[in-house]
């Protein structure tokens, strides 16, 4: 029968326990109950539309202005009515959280933080709920107790369960408890007796799993403000600085192009249109209709200004107001937040300008960097600075060094246009027979490459290629053995043509470095020759390299005299470093062969530095790199949506010249023997890339090294997806989201790595990824004390990269970010060579930390989370649809979702902010977790 409170007494109570099962759902119901359901059902309740002036009418739900004329198709849009319907569930929710009728619902349900390794457990997971009558005579029924999450069209399992005192009807049990942060609402049903109208008071039920003072370490420092977006003052004066002896360390002849922004594009690109608009604006000016050999120049030098524009926008978000300089001698310090994770990124020879606090003439001091340390940057003023005393305060802005940028412009000002390059096409392409190495005589300098079929026929076909020949270009997807195929070709090249002259370039230091590393065991001092920009520091390259570079006199890097340059047979440099050669006069045609090693993550005009420079008829160009996993670092979404983003190697892929069924060995080969991964894990990104080609081929000893691991859910599937319901912050000025339950997920499994004695893990076994800078600083925080040798980096850090064990943090748990769409939302965890990078990473054991309700509406990551769920490796609470349902390779899940969430209100209230769809302009605080590139 259903409880009936006292009549007569006004602290007449029922009881109630309300705790988190954590992962199922367990209710105790009343002996006698309803059939009617408890969720919000009532009327909506209109909001009141905004106020009107004169041709502008304000929108209260959407917080914007509209034009009159504009409000018809407004208010009928998707995004208002979206926020309009949750607006209308919003005030009746309100409604049902009022005690009424007579009755006061009373008892903290915010159970706060629940540790599940306290011993005080249960205790720590129980509230009692009181119902009391505040009128004498109160007819009114308790007829059900439910929680919100079992009812409706889109019944969830709960994390909570809540019973009657004083029944024993049980439904289910199931008491795990994981990580994150938990909701739900608690929906008391009466009915009125004597007018028989039933009415409902609601009470929402919170628990956070996890240690408390964990969590506080963690938080935020300041709540999240938005960086108030202000114009920088024009810099009318400039008193240049005294500039380092690095920048005359290079002999360069001739002088760069001033290569400067043309006023009236640098007006349309500082407007306050849309993105969208200044998009189609500068499409319309300036981006050619057709891209040909005789467009190719045009096109890129506007996309490098755009680019440029934006990098310069993107460095006001360094500026440093209110600031000492520390002088010594005659230098001045400057400490630098962020310098260690270059942001900003800040090398020799850059200018950062300062300016007195209070100054209103224009005038700013150029302070030329000397050094780069740890956290700080030393300077170089004019001698007039010196009349500012030490107590003086200064504002400060980082300029953005040019160099790089006027190289690329140097080398598009060049003549060299040849559509075997640029735009090769099939009948550039040999028609002879395949070369095969056994046919060429050649003896390998690597045996392990022997037994590889793919990668004997690249080294053959590139050995043989005729001069003028189209690039060739070395498919190699992870693992598969790319930069030992290049370094084979290349030592075959030298030994079968003594006339031939190599230049090897790489987009970054690091890959460079360990081109020359691999080539040093074959090549002397005299023939290789590794060229580093006079920026770096000695302390940055390998000690094994230090033999193979040249110094001046003063310690700087720089190059030998002309003679000697010519004599080497192999000259590594970075893309942009590469114009040294012609920099310092070295004639075009020296060079018989230019390769670019990871050239999928060049810019095209990056890529074409050595190429439009030292080219000539004859020259032949050899590509490596991967088109499937992650493409140049672009800041502009603009120059992004015009083709900037699109690497040489790619653009290549996409033309009938490298087909690969029909260009096979003559202008491409596809690598195809994976030496780095478990099959389990290859497999996923396999299928869905490389169109399952790839052959597990690694050592087993070293993939199969966490079978039947403890931690495992099935002990032969060597992938983790750790289901976390977790909370995304940010703090203070940052945009940059992190996850602190994610971040203690993490820390839980690479505590447990270390600790076990039979699967024996070390720090640098371990590898931890997340999409987010700020995640990535939570995670350095937290795990160093317990493994400070662990990388933790972003998924760009991790490229080329690989780690027995890779924990991936996702990061995005949005609950309460109603202005962020779907796209923001995702955006760089469900960017698809994103995640092919990210989960090809990892030899024997790939663990991934995330919500799957945020992940799942992107169908890559649901897929993902199918395959994973169907092997057995899935923890936590249960997967929250259909597993084995065919995906909609389309997408539109966040349609889905908001559609089963009008006809469930109670499941809409609780997903609708982080599913609003809005479009979000484009600003500088998107691209904060978008990495910053050192170019030389």
């Amino acid at each position: 029968m259903a409880l009936a409170l006292m009549k007569r007494a006004h602290s007449s109570t029922t009881s109630l326990t309300v705790r988190p099962a954590a992962a199922y759902l367990e209710v105790i119901m009343p002996i006698k109950a309803t059939s009617s359901q408890a969720g919000v059902k009532e009327d909506a309740i209109e909001p009141q539309e905004g106020l009107t002036r004169g041709n502008v009418k304000h929108c209260d739900i959407c917080h914007v202005s509209v034009p009159l004329d504009a409000w018809p198709s407004h208010a009928q849009g998707p995004k208002h009515r979206s926020r309009e319907t949750y607006a209308k569930y919003k005030s009746v929710l309100g409604e049902t959280e009022k005690d009424k009728n007579g009755l006061v619902v009373l008892g903290d349900l915010d159970l706060g933080y629940v540790d599940p390794h306290s011993a005080s457990l249960q205790s720590d997971r129980r509230r009692i709920v009181e119902i009391k009558s505040s009128q004498v005579l109160c007819h009114s029924t308790l007829l059900q107790v439910n929680l919100a999450a079992s009812q409706g069209a889109s019944r969830i399992a709960s994390a909570f369960s809540v019973a009657v005192s004083g029944t024993v009807r049980k439904i289910s049990s199931r008491p795990l408890i994981t990580i994150g942060r938990y909701e739900d609402r608690v929906e008391f049903l009466f009915e009125d007796t004597q007018l028989k109208k039933r009415f409902i008071i609601s009470r929402l039920l919170k628990a956070t799993v996890g240690n408390k003072a964990d969590h506080e370490a963690l938080m935020p420092i300041a709540p999240y403000v938005p960086r108030v977006r202000t114009t920088r003052r024009p810099v009318r004066e400039v008193v240049e600085g005294i500039k380092p002896p690095a920048l005359n360390a290079v002999p360069y002849v001739g002088h760069l192009p001033k290569a400067a922004i043309p006023p009236q594009l640098q007006t349309i690109l500082s407007s306050s249109q849309s993105t969208k608009q200044i998009t189609a604006q500068v499409q319309k000016i300036y981006i050619p209709d057709v891209f040909d050999s005789t467009s190719y120049d045009r096109l890129f030098k506007h996309l490098l200004w755009i680019e440029e524009c934006k990098m310069e926008q993107d460095l006001e978000h360094y500026d440093i107001l209110n600031v000492q300089l520390r002088k010594h001698n005659s230098y001045y310090y400057l400490d630098v937040p962020g310098l260690a994770e270059k942001r900003p990124s800040v090398l020799v020879g850059d200018r950062i300008l300062v300016q007195e606090q209070g100054a209103t003439d224009g005038r700013w001091y150029e302070g030329h960097v000397h050094f780069v340390r740890q956290a700080e940057v030393g300077l170089r003023f004019h001698g007039s600075f010196a009349r500012y005393s030490e107590s003086s305060r200064f504002h400060v802005r980082f300029r953005l060094n040019r160099v790089p940028i006027r190289r690329q412009h140097q080398a598009l000002d060049t003549a060299f246009n040849e559509d075997r390059i640029l735009f090769p096409l099939m009948g550039n392409v040999s028609p002879l027979l395949l070369p095969q190495f056994g046919q060429t005589g050649m003896k390998l300098y690597n045996k392990i490459i022997a037994s590889n079929p793919p990668q004997l026929q690249a080294i053959a076909s590139i050995v043989s290629l005729p001069p003028g020949s189209p690039p060739f270009v070395v498919f190699g997807p992870p693992g598969t053995g790319k930069t030992v195929t290049i370094i084979e070709a290349v030592l075959q090249i030298l030994a079968t043509n003594r006339q031939a002259k190599i230049l090897a370039c790489a987009p970054s230091n690091s890959a460079g470095d360990l081109i020359a590393t691999r080539l040093r065991t074959q090549l002397n001092k005299d023939t290789l020759f590794r060229f580093y920009a006079p920026s770096r520091f000695k302390d940055q390259v390998p000690d094994e390299l230090r033999d193979f570079t040249y110094t001046t006199a003063d310690g700087h890097f720089s190059v030998p005299p002309m003679a000697k340059m010519k004599q080497f047979r192999v000259i590594i440099t970075t893309c942009i470093s590469a114009s040294v050669a012609s920099g310092i006069g070295m004639p075009r045609g020296h060079f018989s062969h230019i390769f670019i090693d990871e050239a999928g993550q060049a810019t095209e005009p990056e890529a074409f530095v050595s190429i439009k420079t030292m080219a000539d008829p004859k020259m032949n160009v050899i590509l490596s790199g991967d088109p499937k996993q992650l493409g140049p670092i672009i800041r502009s979404g603009i120059a992004r949506e015009l083709g900037l983003e699109k690497s040489y190697l790619e653009r290549l892929m996409n033309r009938d010249a490298y087909h690969l069924r029909t260009c096979y060995g003559k202008s491409v080969v596809k690598l195809t023997k994976n030496f780095r991964s478990h099959a389990a894990i290859l497999k996923f990104p396999n299928e869905r890339f490389y169109d399952n080609e790839l052959e597990p081929s690694a050592t087993p000893a070293l993939i199969n090294a966490y079978i039947n691991f403890p931690l495992l859910p099935s002990k032969k599937f060597p992938i983790i997806f750790h289901s976390v319901s977790g909370k995304d912050d940010r703090e203070a000025s940052s945009p940059s989201f992190f996850n602190i339950d994610e971040v203690l997920q993490i820390k839980s499994y690479v505590e447990q790595l270390k600790a076990d004695r039979r699967f024996r893990t070390t720090d640098a076994d371990i590898g931890v990824i997340a999409p987010y800078h700020a995640q990535v600083q939570k995670l350095k925080k937290t795990l160093r004390p317990i493994a400070e040798d662990v990388k933790v980096g972003s998924v760009e850090e991790f490229q080329g990269q690989e780690r027995k064990v890779i924990l991936i943090s996702t990061v995005r748990s949005s609950k309460e970010f109603v202005e962020y769409d779907l796209k923001h939302t995702l955006g760089f965890v469900a960017n698809p060579r994103r995640f092919n990078v990210a989960v090809t990473r990892a030899q024997a054991l790939l663990i991934v930390v995330g919500d799957p309700q945020v992940l799942s509406l992107d169908p890559l990551w649901r897929s993902f989370l199918n395959y994973i769920y169907l092997n057995g490796g899935w923890v936590g609470p249960d997967i929250p649809w259909d597993p084995k349902a065919t995906i909609d390779e389309a997408g539109g899940y966040d349609k889905a979702v908001r559609a089963a969430a009008q006809l469930d209100m109670n499941e809409f209230a609780r997903r609708m902010e982080s599913l609003t769809m809005a479009e979000v302009e484009e600003d500088v605080d998107t691209n904060v977790d978008r990495p910053w590139r050192d170019m030389e």
